[in-house]
């Protein structure tokens, strides 16, 4: 597992690069993300080649996240996780993740603007918890050689205790701007946006090939070897059997876990995928599926897309399940009003208007207590709505400072912040594409 003592320090360049240069060499790499995240997966499936997971003690349940490492310890001679946050950071933390699991952790540390102290964070990381497994540690945005070795030295020989810190100096990786990964306000760039995507992965992998993570073999990696059991058969009720869902997947609709397809596939239903950007005609369906993303930074084409909006429409009408979450909603009111000021008119579907922020709004786990079970997910947003609607009820926060989320309703639709996991609860997930079942 691949974590930090912050965000921000670099884990998703190291793990994706990892990724890139182990596939490189012939590797068969799995690659997890530690808590709910959709960008940075993104850069893992680029980097590994295959679809990315999510894994996260209280959103999967330790059930579920064995079970994806076992069917991915089949397939694979490695796996990375990427860390969430800080490594202690959460409830739960990756450090939770990985005591729990028995995961050696790599720290990754932003060295930029140290040396000494370099050794201090990495061995307060290595002994903050006794119980934590650990392989080593890997310095970022290094200068240059010099600096390397005054950090490699702080690690390995502590000049106020006279002895090695035992961290397990595992290389450096210097600055790069080819190899940097830009960012936005939900976090890094999409990765299918930037023609140079690959070329910035490459630039990372050669960088790290040289270092001493970059030179183990597979018997290297065996080192840290973890099994993961057989897990029980698992049982789904297929509630959705012979049910088609349309699901909306563009540039504007991105934010979808490979995780929700595949428990809608094993409740029965056929995925369907169109792209409103493209002012696409909602397929032939039963119900509807708009997931986030970025829609406000496609406003003026989403505003333009008079076909879909007509399909939209009729399917409403046809009284056929819609369920929309955060960017899907935020594309549903009347207008959508940007960063700048800039007012935009969307779909009109529901009453009142979306206000970009400059700041976060509101982040953390969520629970949505249904008449069919609780639903499990989270909410990440950076807008705020404005309606006359009253919400069908709210989300339940997990953290002390998290604010419950609204559900709204109207008809057949089903609206809100809330970013379900679809695994959760495969009934209550039912229920927002069955009528039979709401």
């Amino acid at each position: 597992m691949i974590v930090a003592p912050a965000s921000g320090q670099g884990k998703t360049s190291v793990t994706a690069g990892l990724a890139r240069l182990l596939t490189k060499q012939g590797m068969r790499v799995r690659v997890f993300k530690c808590g709910p995240d959709f960008l940075d997966p993104l850069w893992h499936t680029l980097a590994s080649g295959h679809e990315v997971y999510n894994l996260d003690l209280w959103l999967n349940g330790e059930e579920d996240v064995r079970r994806r490492l076992y069917q991915a310890a089949k397939q694979a001679d490695l796996i990375l996780i990427e860390g969430v946050m800080g490594l202690f950071d959460g409830d739960p933390s990756a450090a939770d993740l990985s005591i729990k699991l028995g995961i050696p952790v790599l720290a990754v540390i932003d060295a930029s603007a140290m040396a000494g102290t370099f050794g201090a964070i990495a061995y307060g990381l290595r002994h903050y918890c006794p119980s934590l497994p650990w392989a080593g540690v890997l310095a970022n945005r290094v200068a240059g050689v010099s600096h390397a070795r005054m950090l490699a030295s702080a690690v390995c020989e502590n000049p106020m205790q006279k002895k090695a810190l035992d961290a397990g100096w595992l290389g450096a990786l210097y600055r790069s701007e080819a190899g940097a990964m830009p960012e936005r306000h939900l976090g890094l760039t999409v990765a299918s946006e930037l023609a140079d995507a690959t070329s910035r992965l490459d630039a990372i992998a050669d960088l790290l090939a040289t270092e001493p993570v970059g030179q183990m073999s597979l018997t290297d990696w065996q080192r840290w070897a973890v099994e993961f059991p057989e897990p029980p058969p698992l049982s789904i009720t297929p509630y959705l059997a012979g049910q088609t869902i349309a699901v909306a997947r563009d540039a504007a609709f991105c934010f979808i876990y490979p995780s929700n397809l595949d428990a809608l596939r094993e409740l029965g239903a056929n995925v369907v995928f169109f792209s409103p950007v493209a002012d696409e005609l909602i397929p032939q369906c039963d119900a509807l599926w708009l997931p986030g993303g970025y829609p406000e930074l496609h406003a003026p084409a989403l505003s333009g897309a008079e076909k879909f909006r007509g399909s939209l429409q009729l399917h409403l009408e046809a009284d056929k399940p819609v369920w929309a979450e955060c960017g899907g909603m935020m594309a549903l009111f009347q207008g959508l009003s940007l960063v700048d000021s800039t007012e935009v008119p969307m779909w009109g579907i529901l009453p009142g208007y979306v206000r970009m922020q400059k700041r976060l709004v509101a982040l953390g786990p969520q629970q949505w207590v249904t008449s069919n079970g609780q639903l499990r997910g989270h909410t990440f947003h950076h807008s705020l709505t404005e309606t006359t609607l009253t919400p069908l009820s709210h989300t339940e926060p997990q953290g002390v400072y998290g604010k419950p989320e609204a559900v709204y309703g109207m008809g057949s639709l089903r609206a809100s912040y809330f970013h379900a996991w679809f695994p959760s609860n495969p009934k209550t997930t039912a229920m927002l594409f069955s009528k039979a079942l709401q």
